[in-house]
């Protein structure tokens, strides 16, 4: 059996079994643990034996096993014994409000005691599999702030004692806003890989959606969870078109809109409607966002894209959520609109976006748009010089050798 196709179904399966045993044993270190020996008891006999054939119930029995030895070796405190052996069997679970283990265990990491900062990196680092550079790169904050701030994360929770307990119905919307934010963050990574080989990485774009629409079951109501499902299908929506031959990347300008998929988009904008409807007063940030993409989604040709009313919208999110990245964003639509040199002074007004490599990009197509070809190739090795996928780095070379040609 191929390693590489061990490794694959390792990536897909873990989260879940982590989700899952985190549940069962109240621990995230602990079945962390028990977790990562079980995918390496798997490396160890999968090459050799086979996959199983349910290789989830292989690797949750395993994990299992190793979280019971783990809580025996603890036997001397008071209890942990019997804590290991109810694990061999458990009584009955309670009835639960959230019945997908991973989609309970996000609402469990956002805990309202942490911040949501501190949520949010939570849940990404432990369920959603991301790597700490990766969950850096979604809050854009250094690496080593990252590390520190999960660090305090799991020290307060362990400092408080709090437990690791899936929420009743009541207290889900004050969970809402971390979880909302993981489930978008985790898309974001899947729709644009921040790093790797690969531009698209589906498995988490697919996982984003399928939370999402289990969000939206459990919450119908809400425009928080209808704007982001919203959002979320809207983007989705121009998968097959967004990559070249070659696995490059495609602007939304080149692509080829007859492959959009328009059922997702049609499903789309009716939520955008529904979560607009329900948030008169104060606009839903995810709402307003899944407008923004509704406008690109509708347009027959980039050429024919309602700029106004991509503008108006932007406007309107950073009432409810300004960020640099919504107004770097928006300079990108208010250069469509008013052309390079006004858009290049609204990007150069941006600040916090020095680390960010598509503020330089940004800088450097509207640069080359001015005919400033010098500047715009020092813009483009800048943007270089940060993280970005290979394909992502790949398309911004080609861009820097078009200014020599």
């Amino acid at each position: 059996m191929p390693v590489d196709a061990v490794a694959r179904v390792l990536r897909e399966e873990r989260t879940r079994i982590l989700a899952t045993l985190i549940r069962v044993v109240g621990s995230i270190d602990l079945a962390e643990d028990a977790v990562g020996d079980a995918v390496v008891r798997a490396l160890e006999s999968w090459p050799r034996d086979g996959i199983p054939a349910t290789p989830r119930a292989w690797l949750l029995v395993v994990a299992k096993r190793r979280a019971i030895d783990l809580l025996r070796r603890e036997a001397l405190r008071a209890g942990k014994e019997a804590e290991a052996v109810s694990l061999l069997d458990p009584d009955p679970e309670p009835p639960e409000v959230v019945r997908d283990d991973l989609l309970r265990l996000v609402f469990t990491c956002c805990h309202p005691a942490l911040s949501v900062d501190a949520q949010v990196a939570l849940a990404l680092r432990t369920l959603a599999g991301l790597s700490t550079a990766e969950v850096a790169r979604g809050l854009l904050v250094p690496e080593a702030t990252m590390a520190k701030r999960l660090t305090r994360a799991r020290q307060k929770i362990a400092r408080a004692e709090i437990p690791y307990r899936v929420p009743a119905a009541e207290e889900l919307p004050d969970r809402l806003t971390g979880v909302a934010a993981t489930v978008y963050l985790i898309f974001n990574e899947g729709y644009a890989a921040g790093a790797g080989d690969d531009l698209v990485r589906t498995g988490l774009t697919d996982e984003a959606l399928r939370l999402a629409r289990l969000l939206a079951e459990l919450m119908p109501d809400e425009p928080t969870v209808l704007g982001l499902l919203a959002l979320l299908m809207l983007q989705d929506s121009r998968r097959a078109a967004r990559v070249d031959a070659y696995g490059g990347p495609l602007l939304l300008a080149e692509q080829d809109r007859s492959r959009w998929d328009r059922a997702a988009i049609v499903a789309g904008v009716e939520l955008v409607g529904r979560a607009l409807r329900r948030s008169p007063d104060r606009p839903d940030r995810y709402a307003v966002q899944a407008a923004i993409a509704a406008c690109h989604a509708l347009a027959p040709t980039y050429n024919r894209t309602p700029w106004d009313a991509v503008v108006s919208w932007y406007d309107v999110l950073l009432t409810v959520h300004d960020t640099p990245v919504v107004r770097l964003n928006r300079a990108v639509a208010v250069a469509e609109r008013d052309g390079p040199a006004v858009g290049l002074a609204v990007v150069d007004a941006i600040e916090g976006l020095a680390g960010y490599p598509w503020w330089h990009a940004s800088r450097a197509e509207l640069l080359h748009r001015l005919g400033r070809g010098g500047e715009a190739a020092s813009a483009y090795r800048a943007a270089l010089a940060l993280d970005v996928s290979v394909p992502q780095a790949a398309h911004l070379r080609r861009r820097l050798a078009a200014l020599s040609a």
